[in-house]
């Protein structure tokens, strides 16, 4: 008999997401009594794939093989009390300085907001903690923002690569008193979906089944 597919820690609450809005300014955002995760990292590196393998919806955070391209806030609304939002993609020698700088601003006025719950950090598992990076990280601390770093495209490197970089990556972040969680992911395997879940779950108040 086939064996049944694993779904992760309460999988149905993410199916549910729906686009919600996109702000380019911080006056556009939906605010509300709502909890909210969102996920920032360099331009591709896996950040919308994340949220779409989160949902198991293949077009519900845009993708693109050209870097840069998410240049708004997006807001998707998983219940009348939950939402996730996918920040722009920094990081991207190839934008514009004034560009960088709209989108600096734009993500340090959201991360102010008290909605949030928690950031979840994109990393390429074999790129991690470049310097926007460790800027994400900082402002996390700075703003009291509980933090989870996910070490995407693990697909990439064989297993123990993948475990070498875990804990260099959880070796550097403790050095340099980092409160950030590090786990590793691959949108592609589903390595890593269900800790993500339940580390999200914890942060949104999920109930438990």
């Amino acid at each position: 008999m086939p064996k049944p597919d694993k779904k992760p820690a309460a999988n149905s609450l993410y199916r549910q997401a729906k686009f919600l809005i996109s702000a380019a300014a911080a006056k556009q955002f939906p605010g509300g009594d709502c909890l909210e995760v969102a996920f920032a990292g360099r331009s591709n590196a896996g950040k919308s794939s994340a949220i779409n393998k989160l949902c198991d919806i293949r077009t519900l955070a845009k993708t693109s093989k050209t870097p840069g391209r998410t240049r708004l806030v997006n807001f998707f609304s998983l219940d009348d009390r939950r939402r996730l939002v996918d920040l722009p993609g920094y990081g991207y020698a190839k934008v514009p300085e004034k560009m960088k700088l709209e989108w600096e601003k734009l993500m340090e006025k959201y991360l102010t907001q008290p909605t949030i719950a928690g950031v979840v950090v994109i990393m390429d598992i074999r790129h991690p903690l470049k310097d926007f990076d460790l800027q994400m990280l900082s402002w996390c601390e700075h703003f009291g923002l509980s933090c989870h770093v996910l070490l995407t495209k693990a697909d990439k490197l064989k297993r123990g690569a993948q475990q070498a970089s875990l804990l260099k990556v959880r070796k550097i972040l403790k050095q340099d008193g980092y409160a950030a969680s590090v786990q590793i992911f691959s949108a592609l395997k589903g390595t890593g979906l269900d800790e993500l879940a339940i580390k999200l779950n914890g942060w949104l108040d999920v109930p438990q089944d």
